[in-house]
């Protein structure tokens, strides 16, 4: 990385045992003001990773926080960085990285939500929206700035008169996923532009090699607070899978979903044509199913996530994309119609649900060319789940009236993108090779899987 080594200094690490007393905010220093607002926000006590990491960043020290997604992460930064800023206030005190949109707005959210009595502005500044208002809102000089890697960049070396050479902190929030996707070239660039004399926070589920490459690079002998095993799912999670046919996966997904009718369901598939189909073949069976995927518009992606956390509809078919750090706290179940070939990402889908002590259920539909992955997920998690209970001629009462939805599914699709071709309209990322391909996969087994 950019800023060579900080040194050879061991970092202190702290294991949280199970049996630890929790404390209060006020008991681990948190200021009355953030207290107040930890109590209005229905906070009653830290979680383990803020309990453990919040008294070294009050003391100064940069951190590795490793816990379980759904543990409360964004508060064990956000709760001393504004205390900090509250001491010494300024404008660009603080820059959170995020490797999703999606999370950049729901860190801005919390911030000012925490900071709403003492006045703190926020600026997320990410792809897919309109770099001009951006920019009126970093000269309008807020104190937090929320951003994806790549749009942050951007207005370092565009927006005139921005910089942030003044920063206090700085915060890689899934430090793992913004490694892995690609953004080492950004972070590089911006760890050039901003002070090496800085707080610096790394935080994430899970720790790769290359996160560990980016502490050396960028901290100073930090405080590493894990409070959990180095890959697991909550307790409170009940995981299930299911061994299908690949033929007739969408009859089990149809399956479950109807016999657990009522519940809050994320469903988690490959590519972002599989969201959309499954959306609609879904709302053809009277299910209340919206898609969300990186090729939607942003405006498009905050619409279907905002329908799905108010209740507008109860099942929200998404990509990876959704599967860090939102923080949906109705949703029952998750569901993998496609297992993902990372087993660590299992880990960040499966955290959607049974988050904050609440309980939830996780079952994964397991085709014969995805065994080998899921046989992946369960050594890393170190246990065996159970079967989903359920008889295959129940499940097949479904097929006529499930092939008959995604037949006209895959008509509204050709129809929709033929209409969208002749205005000559932009289709949300999906090309005529995204369309047909979708149309050729459900029409027999993909190639591809065939050769898993």
């Amino acid at each position: 990385m950019g800023e060579g080594d900080a040194g050879s200094e061991q970092p202190i690490t702290i294991t949280m045992e199970d049996n630890e007393e929790i404390t209060t905010f006020k008991g681990l220093g948190v200021c009355n003001e953030l207290v107040e607002a930890c109590e209005r926000l229905g906070w009653k006590n830290p979680s383990m990773i803020q309990a453990k990491a919040i008294p070294h960043a009050l003391e100064g020290k940069d951190l590795i926080g490793l816990a379980q997604t759904g543990s409360g992460k964004t508060g064990a930064f956000a709760l001393p960085i504004l205390q900090s800023l509250l001491q010494t206030p300024q404008a660009f005190f603080a820059c959170i990285l995020s490797p999703t949109r999606e999370l950049a707005i729901q860190i801005a959210e919390q911030f000012e939500a925490l900071g709403s009595d003492i006045g703190v502005k926020c600026a997320v500044v990410v792809g897919g929206v309109d770099m001009m208002q951006q920019a009126i809102a970093l000269a309008k000089r807020p104190h937090v700035v929320v951003g994806t890697p790549g749009r942050l960049l951007d207005h370092l070396s565009n927006t005139k008169g921005f910089s942030l050479r003044t920063l206090k902190y700085l915060v890689l929030d899934e430090a793992d996923r913004l490694l892995n996707m690609d953004f080492e070239r950004e972070i590089d660039e911006i760890l050039k532009v901003i002070p090496r004399e800085r707080k610096t926070y790394l935080f994430s589920a899970t720790m790769s090699k290359k996160v560990d490459k980016l502490k050396r690079a960028c901290l100073k002998n930090p405080a590493k607070v894990e409070v959990s095993s180095k890959y697991s799912t909550v307790d409170t999670l009940k995981q299930q899978f299911c061994l299908v046919p690949a033929k007739h996966k969408d009859c089990y997904l149809v399956y479950i979903l109807s016999e657990m009718s009522g519940s809050t369901s994320m469903v988690f598939t490959r590519t972002c044509e599989s969201t959309r189909l499954l959306a609609l073949l879904l709302r053809n069976l009277g299910l209340k199913a919206i898609p969300i995927s990186g090729q939607m518009s942003q405006d498009k992606r905050l619409g279907a996530l905002n329908k799905f956390k108010a209740g507008e509809c109860n099942i929200l078919l998404c990509t990876d994309v959704a599967s860090r750090g939102l923080d949906i706290p109705s949703v029952d179940m998750v569901i993998n119609y496609d297992i993902p070939s990372n087993s660590k990402d299992y880990i960040h889908r499966v955290g959607r649900t049974a988050r904050a002590g609440r309980s939830g259920v996780a079952i994964s539909l397991v085709n014969q060319y995805e065994l080998e992955w899921y046989l992946l997920i369960e050594r890393l998690i170190g246990k065996k789940l159970p079967k989903f209970p359920c008889e295959e001629e129940e499940v097949l009462l479904l097929l006529e009236r499930v092939a008959e939805a995604k037949r006209i599914s895959l008509m509204k699709i050709k129809e929709s993108y033929s209409k969208k071709k002749r205005r000559g309209g932009d289709n949300d990322g999906e090309d005529e090779r995204d369309m047909n391909h979708m149309i050729h996969k459900n029409a027999k087994a993909s190639k591809k899987s065939r050769n898993r």
